[in-house]
């Protein structure tokens, strides 16, 4: 019995994470085109026809572009709550879903399919109601949140205990704060319902990391005020200076650079 855990996209441009057991497939979010996500997924062998859902955090574009397409092309529910839902039928984000692929979701009310235990949980960003999951199976847990403005009790709590933690790392503080966004957009990156900064996603890292932790994923960074690099050295420094092994006995990855290096098992 194992859970396979794999990167397909992340960063401003796209964001999509797969998750699987023996019985059970799904997508967590869509954000690129639906033949790139047909293409990434490809090169680390597996078929988007195998599909058994795709879930969606939110409504914005890179999380969401694909989505619609996959639902259509291999007939696969999309697991999203009716926030997101309302927000991608106004604006037709989504296209056409066939009704028995409209699949709505409560935040902290779990989604049993086969195997796999998929829970949604509110997180704060500038969304019409998004959330982050955790997917237990096989006694191993994973937790994703790849946007969320600041970390709450509900985050934290959901993230205890995962052996698999893939977080956003979006900016470091220096490089929006000088770089060339207007301050509009530095005003909402830096709020409560905006990004998280390098800095605070490695002291979350330190707050929550347990004996269980054996993998850390840093998730959607900025092209544009971060750097790959710089998002690793600081949350590792942090991590480091609470003695833990980051980068050695836990595997602390890039999310946006894992996904060429394929499938994470956990047995």
């Amino acid at each position: 019995m194992s859970i396979n855990f794999c990167t397909i996209a992340s960063g401003s441009s796209g964001n999509s994470v797969f998750v699987s057991t023996d019985q059970t497939k799904i997508l967590i979010d869509a954000g690129l085109s639906g033949r790139a996500i047909e293409t990434n997924m490809a090169g680390v062998g597996i078929n988007c026809a195998d599909l058994t859902a795709i879930f969606i955090t939110h409504e914005h574009t890179d999380h969401i572009q694909g989505a619609g397409v996959l639902s259509r092309r291999y007939n696969v529910p999309l697991y999203l709550t009716r926030g997101t839902w309302q927000y991608a039928q106004k604006y037709g984000t989504l296209g056409k879903i066939a009704q028995e692929n409209q699949m709505m979701i409560t935040p902290d009310t779990a989604v049993i399919l086969g195997d796999m235990k998929v829970k949604p949980f509110a997180i704060p960003h500038d969304a019409a109601e998004p959330v982050g999951y955790t997917i237990q199976a096989h006694g191993r847990k994973i937790a994703v949140a790849t946007d969320l403005g600041h970390i709450n009790p509900n985050v934290a709590e959901n993230f205890y205990d995962a052996d698999i933690v893939m977080i956003e790392s979006n900016h470091d503080l220096d490089m929006l704060q000088y770089g060339p966004y207007p301050a509009h957009l530095k005003r909402r990156i830096l709020s409560d319902i905006g990004h998280l900064s390098n800095v605070s996603c490695g002291a979350f890292l330190a707050d929550i990391f347990g004996p269980k932790t054996k993998y850390i994923f840093l998730a959607h960074l900025s092209q544009e005020n971060n750097r790959p690099v710089v998002a690793y050295e600081t949350v590792k420094n942090i991590l480091t200076a609470k003695n833990i092994d980051a980068g050695g006995s836990v595997g602390l990855y890039l999310a946006d650079r894992y996904k060429t290096s394929g499938v994470l098992t956990l047995h």
